[in-house]
């Protein structure tokens, strides 16, 4: 059973593991020299990355993020949905195989092949940036990289894909199961997984762990971002690595107040364009009326703890799907 298992979907599993191991290699090439370049130049390192290396940072970044997704569209709903449209099933249930034997075989080779892939490809890309991923949480400043704990860096550093790529898997299954066409079970498994991981670092992976916050004092030596029209501002205290989820702005008394509309009138000028100075200015006046801003951040050295929260975040819900998978396929598959 497990062989015929795997010879079902051994041609989507040799393109997934050659283009990872292809990512691996090319990584393993270039890897050393920028961990030399590391060595040398410290936080400075960010500076001196060149285009190719730059390249390969993003084209790493994609690929890790990709691999669940594709898993769960490639691997899992076509894996049992298929079976189900030409009706081949039938031939293994009527030679002595189990339903839950037959879909248990499936899952157990199906999640752990799924998660050996993505396990592979976080763990040569995570390898790969650890010196630019230091070099941002020891304090360089950079618009081009993010620190391991930005939403977009997140799932594809340490355990968390694997646990994603198990989700994605069980997913398409479970979505096959219920929709028994390959290809709609395809596009309705690459949508739903797609809206949980936009969902999951804006409403769930933020509370996770308790947070941090910090209070800072408005003043022009601190950079801050001013939207909305001048009715909210962003303060970007030095806090090396962190995730800041939310902010918001206190009054004299320490209590959350909007910025008051004597500040947009401060910034205001007749061609629309306050200058440098003038925003200094009013920041300044801002600060001198006791107004402070609160952020919420999660601190670079709570990468970990919430690497594991996540994971279990995921298996869970994978697990929960197993079941279903298995109460489907004995109750409502004729």
């Amino acid at each position: 059973m497990i062989w015929l298992t795997w010879r079902q979907f051994r041609t989507q599993a040799a393109v997934m593991f050659a283009a990872v191991a292809a990512l691996a290699a090319t990584l393993a090439v270039t890897g050393p020299q920028l961990a030399d370049l590391y060595r040398a130049a410290g936080s400075g390192l960010v500076d001196q990355v060149s285009s190719s290396d730059q390249t390969l940072y993003y084209t790493g970044l994609l690929v890790v993020l990709a691999v669940p997704a594709a898993i769960g569209m490639f691997w899992g709903a076509p894996l049992v949905c298929r079976e189900l449209e030409t009706g081949t099933h039938y031939l293994a249930w009527n030679q002595g195989i189990t339903r839950t034997r037959w879909l248990a075989t499936k899952l157990g080779l199906g999640a752990a092949a799924s998660m050996t892939a993505a396990g592979l490809a976080a763990l040569a890309v995570s390898w790969w940036s650890s010196p630019i991923d230091r070099a941002v949480n020891g304090g360089a400043a950079t618009d081009t990289y993010f620190p391991r704990l930005d939403p977009v860096v997140f799932a594809a550093r340490g355990v968390v894909p694997m646990a994603h790529a198990a989700f994605a898997f069980v997913l398409g299954v479970a979505l096959g199961l219920v929709i028994r066409r390959t290809l709609a079970a395809m596009a309705t498994t690459l949508v739903v997984y797609a809206t949980v991981q936009l969902a999951v670092p804006m409403w769930v992976r933020p509370h996770l762990i308790a947070p941090d916050q910090t209070t800072v004092p408005i003043t022009a030596g601190i950079p801050i971002n001013i939207q909305e029209g001048a009715k909210q501002i962003v303060a970007h205290p030095e806090v090396p690595g962190a995730w800041e989820t939310s902010q918001q702005t206190l009054n004299a008394a320490g209590r959350p107040a909007p910025v008051p509309s004597s500040f947009a009138e401060c910034l205001h000028t007749e061609s629309g364009l306050p200058t440098a100075q003038q925003i200094d200015g009013c920041i300044a006046d801002l600060g001198a009326q006791g107004y402070q801003q609160q952020v919420t951040y999660q601190p670079a050295g709570n990468f970990w703890a919430l690497q594991w929260a996540e994971t279990a975040l995921y298996l869970g819900p994978a697990l929960a799907l197993a079941g279903f998978c298995a109460w489907w396929i004995r109750h409502r598959v004729t």
